[in-house]
């Protein structure tokens, strides 16, 4: 074979190395996450001065461990709705009072936790508070869980009082022994809010925000905290005494699913 000859195969078995490499495929990249829209803000940046409890963060909650979607304990909420916060807090101050949140913005990865959850009815590690007198097996029925959350769209809040100066609260350690969130509040885990007649996410009809059971001093408590969020466009769930919409929502109709971080605001200028 002459030299060209050779080399000319050797060219051609190259190309043909080149052409297999190409064929063979990359790796699949990490999918990259969701983004908030620019109509998100950070709680922070527009009303400083609000507590914050971010229960999904952390495993005091109904579920007894980190949400999926939370990342960090953030109120992400549209900027409508964080405004309109921002200005019940200046009210509340005056009268010596603070807003507290506890969840705001909520992806629907995290709804899906709670749905998962809520199917395995062998896990019953947080029953004694959050739902002591519900059967597991009835939270859906009974409407406690659901496959979508107002949340998700990004106006909605759950909250509390608390009176100022406030007070420290110590922090949930997992596997202590349980207190039933319909018990006297001195009788459940300590939180700093005033008396609402329940401790937060508690799955019982004493959480309905006008039941007749709930009197004096509790009652007042949550007629303060409706009215004064009321006067700022935002509408009670009657079933549940922390949880406000504010309206009318930017996003009606979307449920989004970007994670609860701060690289998830990223771009937006606060």
């Amino acid at each position: 074979m002459t030299r060209l000859g050779t080399a000319f195969r050797r060219a051609a078995a190259a190309a043909v190395c080149l052409i297999a490499a190409a064929s063979v495929q990359a790796p699949a990249q990490a999918k990259a996450e969701p983004k908030a829209p620019r109509e998100f803000t950070d709680l922070r940046s527009v009303a400083p001065t609000v507590l914050h409890d971010i229960r999904y963060t952390g495993p005091h909650n109904f579920v007894g461990v980190p949400v999926d979607g939370y990342r960090q304990p953030l109120c992400i909420l549209t900027r409508p709705a964080a405004q309109a916060l921002a200005r019940a807090q200046r009210t509340l101050l005056r009268q010596g009072y603070s807003l507290k949140v506890y969840d705001c913005y909520r992806p629907q990865r995290a709804v899906d936790h709670f749905v998962e959850w809520a199917e395995d009815l062998a896990d019953e590690r947080m029953k004694a508070e959050f739902y002591p007198r519900v059967e597991k097996s009835r939270l859906f029925a009974d409407g406690y869980i659901a496959e979508k959350s107002g949340h998700s769209r990004g106006s909605t809040v759950d909250l509390t009082l608390v009176r100022l100066p406030a007070a420290p609260t110590r922090p949930y350690v997992p596997g202590e022994p349980l207190a039933a969130c319909h018990a006297p509040q001195a009788d459940r885990f300590p939180d700093n809010s005033v008396d609402m007649g329940t401790g937060y996410d508690c799955f019982d009809t004493l959480s309905h925000t006008d039941d007749p059971r709930i009197t004096g001093v509790q009652r007042a408590n949550r007629q303060l905290l409706k009215g004064v969020l009321a006067a700022e466009g935002f509408v009670n769930l009657p079933e549940e005494w922390w949880h406000f919409t504010y309206r009318p929502e930017v996003f009606p109709q979307t449920f989004f699913d970007f994670p609860v971080a701060e690289r998830s605001l990223r771009g937006h200028g606060g």
